[in-house]
C-alpha cells in the first residue's frame, strides 16, 4: 500500500496536485544534460516543484537558453544555466547541490539497443561522475543516462576511486518501467492508471526488466501475458520507432525522473513511507555477482533506508528473474571494466 501511495502522490497527474507541497528549506537540484531531449522537459517539471528552490542546469551547450526559458515559469525557484566556459562552468553548477540528475548522453536510434550506446555514454557519465565526486560528493546522484545497468556501476567506480562512494545515495532511475507497466495494464483492464502501481524489478533494459503482475492484483494468461511482458520490457522501442530516428523516450523519461526526484525530496524533508523502485547497490543477488538490482526502495533523509525483498513470485516470473540476473551480471561487469581500462 505504501508503494502505491508513493507513486500516486506526485505524478498520478500533475494537473490534479500540481506539486501542492511547499518547500521547507533551500534545496539546490542540478541537471547535467539539461539541453537535451530529456533534460529540457525534466528541467521544466523540476521548475514546477516547490520543493526545489534553486535549479542548476548544465550542458556543453544550450543550458543557459533552457534556463532563461523555464525561469519565466511562475514558481519561486531561481534557475541558472551553465556551460563549460560560462557562469563558472560545471563547478558552479554542482556546488551545493543536494540532488544531481544525469540525463546526459546520446539517444537511441532505430535498431539500436541500449548497449549500443555504451561507449559514448560511458565516457560522458564517467566524466560527469568525476565532477560530482569532486564538487558535491554528498549529493544524491540520479543516473538516467543509458545503459543504466552499466552507467550506475561506472558512477560507483568513479566515486570509489575518489574515496567518496556512498551506496545509499546512488540511484539508477527505473521509474519509467513502473510507469509503463502501470499504464499498459490499465489499457488492458480499463482501470485508472493513476491507481496502478505494478511492481517491476531487475534492471532497465530489455529482458532485465521484470514486471511482477502476481504482486499487483492482476493476472494475464498465454499470449496476452507474453505480449504484456514484451511491451513492458521493450516499450522504449515503440517510441524510438514512432519517432523515426529523431529520438527516443524523452517526455515520459523526464516525467519518471522528476517523479523520482520528488520522492527523494519528500523523504529528505522528513516524509515517512516514501517508496520508489530504483536500481541501487543491493544484497539480493550479490552472491551471483550482481551488485546492483532494482526493487522497491524505501527512501529517507540519507537516501536508501531499506531495500525491499522481491517477495513471492510465480514460476514464470522466477524464470524471468533468472534471465535478468544473468544479463545484469554482464552489464555490471562491463561498466566496472570500462572504468578500470579508461580511468
Amino acid at each position: 500500500m505504501l508503494a502505491r501511495q508513493a507513486s500516486k502522490s506526485v505524478f498520478g497527474a500533475v494537473s490534479r496536485r500540481a506539486f501542492s507541497a511547499s518547500a521547507s528549506h533551500a534545496t539546490k537540484v542540478a541537471v547535467l544534460g539539461a539541453g537535451g531531449g530529456i533534460g529540457q522537459p525534466l528541467s521544466l517539471l523540476l521548475k514546477l516543484n516547490p520543493r526545489v528552490t534553486e535549479l542548476s542546469l548544465f550542458d556543453i551547450r544550450g543550458a543557459p537558453g533552457v534556463a532563461a526559458d523555464v525561469s519565466h515559469v511562475n514558481t519561486k525557484s531561481t534557475v541558472t544555466g551553465y556551460e563549460p566556459e560560462k557562469n563558472g562552468g560545471i563547478e558552479a553548477a554542482l556546488k551545493g547541490a543536494e540532488i544531481v540528475l544525469i540525463p546526459a548522453g546520446v539517444p537511441r536510434k532505430p535498431g539500436m539497443t541500449r548497449d549500443d550506446l555504451f561507449n559514448t555514454n560511458a565516457s560522458i557519465v564517467r566524466d560527469l561522475a568525476k565532477s560530482c565526486a569532486d564538487i558535491c560528493p554528498d549529493a544524491a546522484i540520479l543516473v538516467i543516462a543509458n545503459p543504466v545497468n552499466s552507467t550506475v556501476p561506472i558512477t560507483a567506480e568513479v566515486f570509489k576511486s575518489k574515496g567518496v562512494y556512498n551506496p545509499r545515495k546512488l540511484f539508477g532511475v527505473t521509474t519509467l518501467d513502473v510507469v509503463r507497466a502501470s499504464r499498459f495494464i490499465s489499457q488492458l483492464k480499463s482501470t485508472d492508471p493513476a491507481n496502478e502501481n505494478i511492481v517491476v524489478i531487475g534492471g532497465h533494459s530489455g529482458e532485465t526488466i521484470v514486471p511482477l503482475l502476481s504482486q499487483s492484483g492482476h493476472s494475464l494468461d498465454g499470449q496476452e501475458l507474453a505480449d504484456y511482458i514484451k511491451r513492458v520490457q521493450f516499450g522504449g522501442d515503440e517510441v524510438v520507432q514512432a519517432k523515426g530516428g529523431a529520438g527516443s523516450a524523452t517526455l515520459s523519461m523526464a516525467m519518471a525522473g522528476a517523479r523520482f526526484a520528488e520522492s527523494l525530496l519528500k523523504a529528505a524533508q522528513g516524509e515517512k513511507g516514501v517508496i520508489e523502485p530504483a536500481y541501487v547497490e543491493s544484497p539480493l543477488f550479490k552472491d551471483q555477482g550482481v551488485t546492483y538490482f532494482s526493487t522497491n526502495v524505501e527512501l529517507g533523509p540519507n537516501g536508501v533506508e531499506k531495500i525491499h525483498p522481491i517477495g513471492k513470485v510465480t514460476e514464470g516470473e522466477q524464470k524471468l528473474i533468472d534471465v535478468a540476473v544473468g544479463q545484469l551480471k554482464g552489464n555490471i561487469e562491463k561498466g566496472v571494466k570500462f572504468v578500470k581500462e579508461n580511468p
